[in-house]
């Protein structure tokens, strides 16, 4: 059918106030179009355009060839071109001439032509037609050889093509309609014409309709169109608006990368010169702009790609293996393998990997043989310890045996290494590939396990997660591929679980190992055992590690080491409580304990118990008080258990502990104060409560009335301010203040003690002082007058007339004291 034509002329002299003028309009073009057309036909020159151009200057100036979608849904090609000015114009002697075709929404360009395959066409003109215009004007079919010279064009602009193929396929999306376009900057329009004849042919057909442009504005910013070519003087305004702008007229240097995989393989194909496998590839099943279509159709036709467009074509044909035939197949893996290759990556071998299980099924071992190799040698050499390794049959026949006698040497070597550090992940693959390829790696397998279990331990506790470690795949599938070594991976770990048996559950947490099997492991099974233990149990550590202990299957007279494993996992950051060591001490023979190591578990709870609280009579009471006769008696039965083991500062500590509980219960040997303090210096660096207990039941002691005399005279001339201060606080507690109002012949005895010694040293005198004015005192005070009667008469039996006089002296200045002030009071009152 006719198309519609419009031509659009510089403003003519006397047109003021115009920029430009329609001078020919075809029917069916209605005012309210050509307001929205006339704006795109405009032309504005390069600055410095000489006033009389030579034809030469004339021809080189820029043309805006355009294709833009107008707003009822009808579209508009043109091209607008610097003429020679007969007089006015833009320039002194250069005018323009725009000549556009409108195309109705839904009709196409003669011959079904894109847009920019008119950009050659001898049609344009660039003058009004004279006399009566035809009815409709119309444009005769021009050449179509658009793709004439692009391959050279695409050669030429290597740097730049697989970033500019990129913008391009994003600028065609039907998302984009509306947004920022994308600038070319060429010196010449001619040349952003080829970027879009490239874009023609690269692109599926209702991507490259979808791309408005212009070849040239002085504006990029206003412009509506989806590209724009600009010159290189305005590169920099374009790049001030916010655009996305490719210099392709500057230095390669210049030139950006792109993370495209589809585009980087299109510009592989254009410098390839073959742009006939865009066809090809777009007959292959697949979204239009993935990479692996693409790839896959260059890599047969023997061009050659980068690792991330060969890691595509590889996962495409994985996903698809249906849909090559067996020649293609054959070419792909030919060129996915070929030993040229030196710059593969990780996930080029992991869709490589995933390709070969496609195939293996599908395709003869002698085309999936070289993929097999591959993946085996990278295993080996390249350490990439994510592939998926085929299965031992593919290796059947001479490429097996090749690929064997090349690789053993290296494996064996790198298994028996002991210097290096391996991961478990490289361990492991080694270990699989020697299975598949079949290599004899008995002499080294109990090395080889001696340090991955070990190993295993250590990379699960570093990443400090609580997901399955990375490596745990693998490692599985080794063990149930490998019956030899998964006997002696468990036997192994099921040694070293007594050394760190929190680590070894921490890691069946998260790898759940097979050890279900005829294997004892009693060792691994209670590290299984113990979080679901927690978990039921709650708090309760002696039901959890009776239940830990069972799960063993052996009992710790028969095997002592359970119990180390045992204590750990229940009591693995802190020591027991004395009920809970004495649980463990009575489970099993001092004997065993010593073989286990246990026995300083025990040790630890005895000295870490906390202190006891003085009751109201002055013996130990509270929650406290029972733990400490048991830490007591603890103690002293540690000592009789393992008395070649304790030494040092955790004996003097027992010690310490069993002079308490005999100046507690029974009659200690002679010397009690001066035992405290040298025990208490051995035991440095003591734990303080220990020191509190030991302190408490020596003043405790020293406070009964039955103590011995030698004793409380040491205690005393010893001046030892940090006792002497306990002594204080021990006196001025209720339970001593209770027995000195109720107990006269206590009172008195305590009236004795702290008057006997007024010089024994600096510290008791101040401090014997004060318990008598604030804490006898009150408490005589508060008897009753026969009370007080008796407490003078026993100080007089047990002392002397003078001490009997010292006390009624003593008391007289508290009632004459208390005389004073009560007459005072009246005073005041008067």
């Amino acid at each position: 059918m006719s198309l519609a034509q419009v031509h659009y002329t510089s403003a003519a002299p006397g047109d003021e106030g115009t920029t430009g003028r329609f001078t020919a309009v075809g029917p069916g073009v209605s005012g309210a179009l050509l307001a929205e057309i006339e704006p795109l036909l405009r032309h504005e020159l390069p600055d410095g355009v000489s006033a009389h151009p030579s034809d030469g200057e004339l021809r080189s100036l820029p043309q805006a060839f355009t294709y833009a979608a107008l707003s009822d849904g009808s579209r508009l090609v043109s091209r607008s071109a610097p003429v020679r000015a007969t007089g006015g114009g833009v320039g002194p002697g250069v005018r323009f001439h725009a000549h556009a075709v409108h195309l109705p929404p839904g009709v196409p360009l003669p011959g079904d032509r894109l847009p920019v395959e008119t950009w050659r066409s001898p049609h344009w003109v660039a003058v009004t037609p004279g006399g009566a215009i035809p009815d409709p004007l119309t444009l005769p079919p021009g050449p179509t050889a658009v793709s004439e010279g692009l391959d050279d064009f695409a050669v030429s602009r290597g740097p730049w093509l697989a970033a500019v193929l990129a913008d391009l396929r994003r600028a065609s999306e039907p998302t984009e309609s509306g947004g920022r376009p994308v600038v070319l900057v060429e010196r010449q329009c001619a040349d952003v014409a080829r970027w879009l004849g490239l874009a023609s042919v690269t692109l599926p057909r209702e991507s490259a309709e979808r791309l408005t442009f212009t070849t040239y504005t002085r504006r990029p910013g206003s412009s509506a169109a989806r590209v724009v070519g600009v010159l290189p003087e305005d590169a920099e305004a374009a790049r001030a608006a916010g655009l996305r702008v490719h210099v392709c007229a500057g230095q390669p240097a210049s030139a950006g990368g792109t993370d495209d995989a589809w585009a980087a393989t299109a510009a592989r194909v254009w410098r390839g010169r073959s742009p006939e496998l865009f066809r090809e590839a777009r007959e292959l099943p697949g979204e239009p702009f993935a990479a692996g279509p693409l790839a896959v159709t260059a890599l047969c036709a023997g061009i050659t790609l980068g690792p991330d467009e060969r890691a595509a074509a590889a996962g495409w044909a994985a996903d698809r293996p249906y849909a090559l035939d067996a020649k293609r197949t054959g070419q792909l893996v030919e060129a996915l393998t070929s030993p040229g290759i030196d710059d593969r990556t990780g996930p080029e071998f992991d869709a490589a990997g995933r390709l070969f299980g496609a195939l293996e099924s599908r395709c003869p071992a002698a085309v999936t043989a070289p993929l097999a190799a591959m993946l085996v040698t990278e295993a080996v050499r390249g350490g990439n310890g994510s592939l998926e390794l085929p299965r031992r049959d593919a290796f059947v026949g001479p490429e097996g045996a090749a690929v064997a006698e090349r690789l053993a040497p290296e494996i064996l070597t790198e298994l028996s290494d002991t210097a290096g550090t391996r991961s478990v992940a490289r361990t492991v693959q080694l270990l699989r590939v020697a299975r598949l390829l079949g290599v004899d790696g008995t002499d080294a397998l109990p090395g080889v396990v001696d340090r991955l279990a070990p190993a295993l331990l250590t990379e699960t506790a570093a990443d400090g997660g609580t997901d399955t470690p990375d490596f745990a795949p693998a490692l599985l599938e080794l063990l149930d591929e490998q019956f030899e070594v998964r006997t002696a991976l468990l036997g192994a770990l099921d040694r070293i679980a007594p050394q760190d048996p929190g680590a070894v559950a921490r890691f069946l947490e998260r790898v759940t190992l097979p050890f279900t099997g005829t294997q004892a492991l009693p060792h691994l099974r209670m590290c299984a055992e113990v979080p679901g233990a927690m978990a039921t149990l709650g708090g309760d550590r002696a039901a959890v590690w009776h239940r830990v202990l069972r799960a063993a299957g052996l009992s710790p007279f028969a095997e002592p080491l359970v119990l180390r494993t045992a204590v750990g996992l229940v009591w693995e950051d802190r020591a027991p409580t004395v009920e809970e060591a004495r649980l463990l001490l009575d489970a099993a023979t001092s004997d065993s304990h010593r073989v286990a190591g246990t026995w300083a578990r025990l040790v630890d709870a005895a000295l870490g118990a906390p202190a006891a609280e003085p009751s109201a009579t002055g013996t130990p009471a509270g929650p406290s008080a029972a733990s400490s006769d048991e830490a007591a008696a603890l103690a002293h039965d540690l000592l009789r258990c393992f008395p070649g083991e304790i030494g040092g500062r955790e004996r003097a500590g027992l010690l310490l502990l069993d002079l308490v509980r005999e100046l507690r219960t029974g009659a200690p040997e002679p010397g009690w104060a001066e035992t405290v303090r040298t025990l208490c210096a051995q035991a440095d660096p003591i734990e303080p409560a220990l020191r509190e207990r030991a302190h408490a039941a020596l003043v405790e002691r020293l406070l009964a009335p039955d103590r011995p005399g030698a004793e409380l005279y040491d205690f005393v001339h010893g001046d030892d301010a940090e006792l002497i201060a306990a002594y204080d606080r021990t006196a001025r507690t209720e339970a001593v203040r209770t027995r000195l109002r109720t107990q006269p012949a206590y009172a008195a005895d305590c009236f004795t003690v702290w008057t006997a010694h007024p010089h024994a040293g600096k510290s008791w005198p101040p401090v014997a002082a004060a318990l008598l004015d604030e804490v006898l005192r009150p408490a005589v005070r508060a008897m009753s007058a026969e009370d007080v009667a008796e407490v003078e008469a026993t100080v007089g039996r047990t002392g002397s007339s003078g001490r009997a006089e010292a006390f009624r002296t003593w008391n007289r200045s508290s009632t004459l004291g208390r005389l004073g002030r009560r007459i005072a009071g009246r005073v005041r009152r008067g």
